[in-house]
């Protein structure tokens, strides 16, 4: 008989270990989180798996070009995407333009926003609390909204179509200024900026302004006291600025699909999908798995950036003092920059598109040349748009099918997050807490047109009892829950570590069940939280892109899916329109948000 202090080691651990899972799966909350895991596994794990699978297996068509069978293991799809006379275009030259947009966005990023940032949090700026929400707009609306706006002023006859505004009063602009690199990095500048103005911004707001004042007792001027005290605090808001907007950039997909593709110019977003679209699917799988790559690692960088952060414990120290200078006579010049900024960002293109949407003959400002009819006009000339926007059919099927699916994924992303977040909160076995939030975050590390890749190389074909699902709703429903998970998720466990166990322990006392428990006690009181985990998914999917450009067919067009069609087919003012329709969505439901869960993205920077 052995005695427990004489058993070989390691063995007490396993049985405790052991007698802990028997008795927590006694629990309701750790068989739901078990069951609920295993919906994740499938949700967010399995198709990055089947992606990935595919860059290294024979793929259907490719058996005699690689010269095995189907399903084989083989290295032909790496060697094509990396080193092949083709791996140029595939993939080194997109790296490369990405790589380059990202580095001019976010450099313009950082000057612009730091010098907002500094004006808001810092200074006694004409107007602050007005700006502080104001600057934060750009970021509340599609970034390819900007995108056609620029294409509406600056279009030449390069690709065909309608004339740009600067052209059709004889001013032609050149390709670099019409399409490429220039507008791109203009436009996801412009668009990331609130990004800067946000996090330098806060970390302003918290720097003890004593620091300062010691300095420039001690004999520092303004430019030491900035070099050697003010932006080594700020680094790592900064850097954490830095690695967001690149790891933004990384995946972002309508911007240059419109200013790039018609002239060639390729980022890894577009690059990937013109490998779908040319049904290159082991290419396809190296391309997404690179972009997850380099996007998780941006995200791993900003992660241990933030743990860094918590090392300078001065700035918002208890009883700092946060003194704005005082502009004197700059102070209208600095309202003017940020006046500018703000209609440059937001008025002006908003301002186009909407022109552009009641113009007949594009710059043409004569009365006679305003009408309604894209709106809501009747018998049109064009081919496929007979009838104003308004009054398409094609226009309400898309925002039926929006509502359909990015409400469906919306409610269930929420009641995911809030189910998540108990059992992170509740369950006794650590491990499988540990697991669902691990799980649930990783699509976040995953840039869209990827996550939206892996999804259609997982339900493109029937597994065992799962048809297949590409051309139906229910394949974008699965991979907006999915990819929604990570904001849905940290709601509920945020709301759920607030949540102290008396009022549960009360109604298990009084003998409710597992179900009524949550029906009749936590859900009511966390029904805010809930609201927050389905309206952040919802307004992120209203003008989201990326994933669905992969997986929406003609007859599963969302509204951002439908403009892009007619982008393509140059129906400008129809696009515009629709365009701005999705704008006006994103935005009031940005600010139905705040409103309901009592929220301010610029908090903290006005006062």
């Amino acid at each position: 008989m052995s005695h427990p202090d004489l058993a070989s080691p390691g063995t007490g651990d396993h049985a405790s270990r052991a007698y802990r899972l028997r008795m927590a799966l006694r629990e309701p909350t750790t068989v739901i989180g078990i069951l609920m895991a295993a919906l994740f596994l499938y949700l967010i794990v399995v198709p990055i798996l089947s992606i990935l699978g595919d860059a290294a297996t024979v793929q259907f068509g490719d058996e005699r070009r690689v010269k095995d069978d189907l399903g084989s293991f083989t290295l032909y799809y790496l060697t094509r995407t990396f080193t092949s006379s083709v791996a140029q275009d595939l993939f080194w030259q997109p790296l490369m333009n990405t790589l380059k947009v990202a580095a001019g966005a976010i450099s313009i990023s950082l000057v612009v926003g730091g010098i907002l940032a500094w004006l808001i949090a810092r200074t006694d700026m004409l107007g602050r609390r007005w700006f502080a929400t104001a600057l934060i707009v750009p970021y509340m609306l599609p970034a390819w909204t900007f995108a056609l706006a620029w294409t509406t002023l600056f279009k030449n006859r390069t690709i065909g179509g309608q004339q740009g505004w600067l052209e059709a009063i004889g001013l032609t602009p050149p390709d670099w200024v019409a399409y490429g690199q220039f507008p791109i990095t203009v436009i996801l500048a412009l668009h990331y900026t609130p990004f800067v103005i946000l996090l330098f911004g806060s970390a302003l707001k918290r720097f003890d302004s004593q620091l300062e004042d010691s300095a420039r007792i001690l004999g520092a001027s303004g430019m030491t006291v900035a070099r050697q005290v003010i932006l080594p605090l700020m680094r790592p808001a900064l850097m954490s600025a830095v690695v967001l907007i690149f790891a933004k950039c990384l995946g972002e997909f309508g911007v240059p699909y419109v200013l790039g593709l018609p002239v060639n110019f390729d980022v890894l977003a577009t690059s990937l999908y013109r490998s779908i679209g040319s049904r290159q699917t082991g290419v396809a799988g190296v391309l997404a798995g690179a972009i997850m790559l380099i996007g998780m690692i941006a995200i791993l960088v900003d992660a241990y950036l933030a743990r860094e952060a918590r090392r300078f414990v001065t700035v918002g120290s208890k009883g700092s003092m946060n003194r704005a200078s005082r502009l004197k006579r700059w102070r209208l010049p600095a309202s003017g920059f940020a006046g500018g900024i703000f209609l440059i960002s937001v008025g002006l293109p908003l301002m186009t598109l909407f022109l552009s949407t009641v113009m007949r003959r594009p710059g043409s400002f004569q009365l006679s040349n305003f009408t309604l009819d894209y709106w809501i006009g009747t018998d049109l000339p064009t081919v496929a748009m007979r009838t104003g926007v308004l009054l398409s059919p094609d226009l309400w099927q898309a925002a039926s099918n929006t509502i359909l699916i990015v409400g469906s994924a919306s409610i269930c992303s929420g009641i995911l997050g809030i189910l998540t977040g108990y059992v992170v909160v509740r369950t006794p076995y650590r491990p499988l807490s540990v697991f669902l939030r691990q799980v649930t975050f990783m699509p976040y590390l995953v840039p869209g047109i990827a996550f939206a890749a892996a999804y259609l190389s997982l339900f493109a074909v029937a597994r065992g009892p799962i048809p297949a699902l590409y051309g139906t709703t229910a394949i974008l429903i699965l991979a907006l829950m999915a990819d929604q998970m990570p904001y849905a998720s940290r709601a509920g466990i945020s709301a759920m570590m607030q949540l102290g166990k008396d009022p549960e322990e009360a109604a298990q006392v009084l003998g409710a069940g597992w179900l009524r428990r949550m029906t009749s006690v936590v859900i009511p009181i966390q029904k805010g939280s809930l609201v927050t985990g389905i309206m952040l998914p919802f307004i992120s999917g209203i003008k989201g892109l990326s994933l669905f450009v992969i997986l929406a067919v003609p007859a599963t067009d969302v509204l951002t899916t439908f403009s892009l069609r007619l982008v393509d087919y140059n129906y400008t003012q129809a696009a515009n329109a629709v365009v701005l329709i999705i704008a006006g969505i994103a935005y009031l439901g940005t600010l139905l948000a705040q409103k309901l869960t009592r929220t301010n993205l610029a908090e903290g920077l006005g006062t």
